[in-house]
């Protein structure tokens, strides 16, 4: 048994459409995202992590991707996540992530997020 606390902070998250749960919604928190995008500015090239990391140091309070960037985001953050260098729970949010872009993609939806503050 630890002594660690099992009550932690409440931090603001990103919630995703078409994602795995059943309400067909993925939550990453912010530090997570952060942590992202500095993964995909060390592991991806120039070219191809100008609009990754853009929208995942800036997330804004909402948003909203056609089909085709979603189609994109989901083949960099599939990318990412394959990369060697990338530890494996940031590997983890960035697969889930491509996963819910890519459902967006092939379902011809708009891939949206918003933001959800610490309560």
């Amino acid at each position: 048994m630890t002594r660690r606390p099992a009550i932690h902070e409440a931090e603001a998250h990103v919630v995703t459409s078409h994602g795995a749960d059943f309400f067909g919604e993925d939550r990453h928190p912010l530090k997570m995202l952060a942590s992202l995008a500095g993964y995909a500015e060390g592991c991806l090239s120039r070219e191809e992590r100008g609009p990754l990391v853009l929208l995942l140091t800036n997330p804004g309070e909402g948003g909203t991707m056609t089909p085709a960037q979603a189609t994109e985001m989901a083949q960099l953050l599939r990318k990412l996540a394959r990369h060697r260098f990338v530890k494996t729970s940031a590997a983890a949010h960035a697969r889930a992530l491509s996963d819910a872009a890519a459902r967006a993609a092939a379902d011809g939806e708009p891939w949206q997020w918003r933001i959800e503050a610490a309560a």
